[in-house]
């Protein structure tokens, strides 16, 4: 599959969110879960070309989807509600917690936009610069594992040559993917610092 037609499979899923989010005027924050895994999982298909990210994205999806959101769908349709639940408990920064789940994913997601979005800006920028650059403002932060943003850009260059004969459409499927998501990663950071969550780093 071309890298275009998986970013335009993450664009379906985003859309998704966005036909399911309240009025403009209504202020509840709403991320329906079970899309917005959904679209982390498409990200994997471009994961391809970020497999150094793929185990971890996939096991807090599992995590998530099948140890909580299987069991009681009505009750985790809103993201919120599972930060919510383990505030409440007092464990959502303990441990392998479902809400440290939903933050890791949330920043592979800010990894994701961070480096179309370079990509986008100067698709002749030199590509362990526009890898690195995107690691250092989203992933470095948090984890601190050295040589890390070098794993990506040898998996990550292969996928992006692949696809230069058709330039100019990757370009505006990137402009849609990250239009979309960028508004919904928001809403995501909104959450997490509603609960103390976005200035956790890996144990």
């Amino acid at each position: 599959m071309e890298m275009n037609s998986e970013i335009k499979s993450v664009i379906e899923e985003l859309s998704m969110i966005i036909e399911l989010k309240p009025d403009e005027n209504n202020s509840y924050t709403y991320i329906p879960t079970k899309p917005f895994l959904n679209v982390c999982n498409a990200v994997l298909q471009i994961g391809s070309s970020m497999s150094v990210l793929r185990q971890d994205i996939r096991h807090n999806i599992q995590q998530i989807l099948e140890n909580l959101y299987e069991c009681d769908p009505p009750k985790y349709l809103n993201l919120i509600e599972i930060l919510e639940k383990e505030a409440n408990e007092g464990i959502a920064r303990k441990g392998a917690s479902y809400s440290k789940a939903v933050l890791w994913l949330t920043r592979c997601l800010d990894f994701t936009v961070a480096l179309l979005q370079r990509l986008m800006e100067n698709e002749e920028q030199n590509m362990e610069d526009a890898v690195e650059d995107s690691y250092t403002i989203t992933l470095r932060p948090w984890h601190g594992m050295n040589g890390f943003h070098q794993l990506l850009l040898k998996t990550f260059i292969g996928v992006l040559m692949a696809t230069y004969e058709n330039y100019e459409k990757l370009q505006e499927d990137m402009e849609i993917m990250v239009s979309l998501l960028s508004p919904i990663l928001q809403d995501c950071h909104s959450i997490l610092r509603q609960y103390n969550l976005d200035g956790l780093k890996s144990t």
